[in-house]
């Protein structure tokens, strides 16, 4: 057997930048190959591409909207002539607007919701397909967060996409169950990366003042859950949000410190 050929290769959705890319960084140190997206005209694609080649893994770069179908179709073509079907698809990509509810533009609904839900859909439709024709089995695992869970003013259509996202998981994981494919979703908190610290200067402290933790989370702890939920050590577990977001929405929101 090709020593390539028994490697476990994983799909990242826009794996450019942010939280997908530590997630690609951290799977390709642990051995696996990679299919990832970036959208069509990303500068750092081809860089990203050759630093997960540089850590060990193999890896097909595509140029990809995750929420469009003529796109994404012709993706899961070159990731089965490479390899056959992935082991674990990781639906990261996922985009966010701010506006109050009765300023939301259609269009900005439209995009949000096409990247975020619509491309978690397709492209767990068409990673769950191969893998049924494999045979073996699978892990998907669907980036949510704490919009999962509660309601946060102006990002409703980033909200409303989220909480789709978690109600898809569950159904997936009834429905494709049976083939051994486990689906669950991974919810972080509040984030640094380089958008938050580019559009909300005081995004870090004033979130931290409100974490049980007393601090912001970061995109590297993000990775070593997905890693866990593509294990065997998460054979049994389906069906699941499980939060990384240093305790903030476990509490309720109380008007005195405790």
């Amino acid at each position: 057997m090709n020593p390539t050929e028994s490697r476990k290769v994983a799909v990242v959705t826009g794996a450019c930048t942010g939280i997908g890319l530590e997630i690609a960084a951290a799977l390709a140190a642990a051995g696996w190959d990679l299919a990832i997206t970036c959208l069509p005209g990303t500068a750092e694609a081809e860089q990203v591409a050759d630093d997960l080649r540089r850590r060990g893994a193999n890896v097909l770069l595509c140029e990809c909207d995750a929420g469009i179908k003529r796109e994404v179709d012709p993706f899961y073509a070159r990731l089965k002539a490479w390899r056959g079907a992935p082991d674990l698809l990781v639906n990261n990509a996922g985009v966010q607007t701010r506006s109050a509810l009765l300023d939301l533009s259609e269009a900005d609904w439209d995009r949000v919701i096409q990247t975020n839900l619509k491309g978690c859909f397709l492209n767990t439709q068409a990673a769950a397909r191969l893998m049924v024709e494999r045979g073996q089995g699978g892990a998907i695992v669907n980036l949510g967060s704490g919009c999962n869970k509660l309601a946060f003013p102006g990002l409703v259509d980033y909200t409303a996409s989220r909480g789709g996202i978690e109600q898809f998981t569950k159904v997936s994981a009834v429905e494709l169950g049976p083939q051994g494919i486990r689906v669950n979703c991974v919810a972080p908190g509040a984030t640094e990366t380089a958008r938050t610290r580019r559009e909300l200067p005081e995004y870090g402290a004033s979130w931290a003042r409100i974490t049980p933790l007393r601090r912001i989370g970061t995109a590297q702890d993000i990775p070593p859950l997905v890693l866990f939920l593509a294990s065997p050590g998460a054979a049994f577990i389906t069906g699941q949000t499980i939060w990384v977001d240093g305790g903030v929405f476990s509490q309720a929101n109380w008007p005195a410190e405790p």
